[in-house]
């Protein structure tokens, strides 16, 4: 239980480290949410559990990059009820190097993979440390 938790908060602080990494060399843009795709995600997913599911709204964001070219992205975090509506307007952070690797500047974009997978391994390596401590009591 340990390592698995300790694996997991790993993760978590390498995904926050991607976060801050991106957040410092970011441009940033004014765009609009002009759409939002809505998709059924299914992968893995048995037929009961397919027919309960809801399908989820991904925004799709334009924003003028710095160069002036205007640029489309479908933001990879969405939600039901969705995060955001059309004709929104939103902060978008992109890479100069790379404009196409653009997230909407929000909490979910940057930080709830992060804030998940090192919730999971502190709790995990926490209960582990516990039993383990408890274990260690008794003999």
């Amino acid at each position: 239980m340990i390592a698995f938790g300790s694996l997991f908060l790993v993760v978590g602080l390498i995904l926050a480290g991607v976060s801050v990494s991106f957040l410092a060399d970011a441009e940033r843009a004014r765009g609009t949410v002009v759409a939002l795709e809505w998709r059924n995600d299914q992968s893995g997913a048995t037929r009961k559990q397919r027919q309960n599911d809801k399908p989820t709204a991904y925004p799709v964001v334009e924003f003028t990059s710095a160069d002036g070219t205007p640029r489309t992205f479908r933001d990879s975090t969405g939600s039901n009820p969705p995060s955001y509506e059309e004709g929104e307007r939103v902060e978008v952070l992109y890479r100069a190097d790379s404009p196409e690797d653009a997230r909407i500047n929000g909490f979910a974009s940057l930080w709830l993979l992060p804030l998940i997978f090192g919730g999971i391994g502190l709790v995990c390596a926490g209960i582990g440390t516990a039993v383990a401590m408890v274990g260690r009591r008794r003999s």
